[in-house]
């Protein structure tokens, strides 16, 4: 029987609401070893607010965490200030950026098979001096790899970006043979290496309206993405398109396809999000860790409150011990 499955969970922006989904996690058994990376008195302190018994314990690499109903294993990370639920503290904005920082290194050298990332609050961090334009891109550098992709998934539909947070006016230029080649290789290796699927099926949207009609609305898909797809199938990658993003997103394409590429963040999102909102899950490929994440900000105006849904979380949660366990069995040359 394999070795279970252990997972880091960044509890995100202190005031926001993923501390309190932290400690909510608590009560149930888990079947996936959960060791939430935050301070400790943080998780207390919400706990409390919202009149829940939990245990609190603290975890060190080589322990197998808690999954009693009513316990929680915590990786204390310090720095974190008097923290009131809603209220934003710049004070707080390394303290969140150390959590994310000890759970993918203890990624990277195997204390974890995987991170699973409550939301942050961008703007705050940013406020306090510090260049953080997301999550995605923070692990990016720091596990030094050049292309990442953001995927988002529910149960019935995988969508990934080849461009995410850019100016729609900016979208176009970025769509080079080469962001395209490499988006599109990444996604295709991690649907085999994390999703256990031996030959993906991708769809993969035009840029312009009916994907540019031949050149009448647009000639992006002419002179850039026929080329390069036709290039990616040379090398054994099963792709459809460029296809109309007005009717990619129908029964009659989807049901034969794995996951689809859209070329922009609002091409591909909104109908994902419309179809799962709260149990949908972001997740980052081309790293060489399991990173999952809720499909959600920070709620703040939920915050302290007990009425945050859970759902996405549990959510990313499954998947992340889904992509780990697969990429166990790829590395063992084996497919579930």
């Amino acid at each position: 029987m394999s070795s279970p499955v252990i997972l880091a969970l960044t509890a995100g922006e202190p005031a926001g609401i993923g501390p309190e989904l932290c400690v909510q996690l608590a009560g149930e058994p888990r079947d996936a070893g959960i060791v939430v990376v935050a301070a400790k008195p943080l998780l207390a302190d919400r706990a409390i607010q919202l009149g829940l018994q939990v245990t609190l314990h603290d975890w060190q690499p080589g322990q197998a965490p808690e999954t009693r109903a009513g316990h929680l294993s915590v990786f204390h990370v310090n720095g974190c200030q008097t923290t009131v639920a809603g209220q934003l503290d710049i004070a707080n904005s390394q303290y969140v950026l150390d959590t994310l920082t000890v759970a993918a290194e203890g990624c990277l050298n195997g204390d974890f098979d995987g991170m699973v990332t409550a939301p942050v609050h961008k703007g705050v961090i940013n406020q306090a001096g510090i260049a953080f334009s997301g999550h995605t891109e923070f692990l990016q550098e720091l596990c030094g790899v050049e292309r990442v992709v953001m995927m988002l998934v529910t149960e019935e539909l995988r969508v990934a970006l080849v461009t995410t947070h850019l100016p729609l006016k900016e979208v176009a230029a970025a769509i080079t043979p080469e962001r395209l080649t490499q988006v599109t290789r990444i996604l295709d290796a991690d649907l085999k290496t994390f999703f256990a699927i031996e030959k993906p099926r991708i769809l993969v949207a035009g840029l312009n309206p009916h994907a540019g009609e031949g050149g009448h609305l647009g000639r992006e898909e002419i002179e850039v993405i026929e080329p390069t797809l036709a290039q990616l199938r040379q090398d054994g990658i099963e792709l459809t398109g460029p296809l109309p993003a007005d009717t990619l997103f129908t029964p009659h394409w989807l049901e034969n396809a794995d996951a689809v590429l859209a070329m922009y963040h609002d091409q591909g999102l909104p109908v994902l999000k419309y179809q799962g909102f709260g149990r949908a899950v972001n997740i980052t490929l081309g790293l060489p860790i399991v990173r999952t994440s809720v499909d959600h900000g920070t709620a703040l105006d939920l915050a302290g409150t007990g009425k945050a849904d859970a759902g996405s979380l549990h959510t990313a949660i499954r998947v992340g011990e889904h992509m780990a366990r697969s990429r166990r069995a790829a590395k063992a040359g084996e497919y579930s």
